[in-house]
C-alpha cells in the first residue's frame, strides 16, 4: 500500500459489524482532520458527504457500544507514519 491519499477509503469505519470496515487500512495509523483540527474520537467518517461520528462522551449504549454524534464539515484522512 502506498501512502497516497487516493489510496484511503471514501468511507472508512473502526466497528468490525460495519460494511466500511477494513482491517487492512486500519493496521495502519491512520489520522482524521476534521474541519482543520485533528480528532481521535473518530469512529466513523465519509469524505464524500462529508461527516464524522464520534464519541459522545463515555455514554455507551444498552449494548455496550459507545453513542456517537453525526458532526458535518470537511473531512481530511491520512496515514500518521507518512512523511
Amino acid at each position: 500500500m502506498t501512502d497516497e491519499p487516493a489510496r484511503l477509503p471514501d468511507r472508512l469505519s473502526t466497528d468490525p459489524r460495519s460494511p466500511f470496515y477494513d482491517a487492512q487500512v486500519l493496521e495502519r495509523d491512520i489520522g482524521v482532520r476534521f474541519r482543520g483540527v485533528e480528532k481521535n474520537n473518530v469512529e466513523e467518517y465519509c469524505v464524500s458527504e462529508g461527516w464524522v461520528r464520534v464519541a459522545a462522551g463515555n455514554a455507551r449504549d444498552r449494548f455496550g457500544n459507545p453513542v456517537t454524534v453525526k458532526l458535518s464539515g470537511t473531512v481530511e484522512p491520512y496515514f500518521r507514519d507518512a512523511t
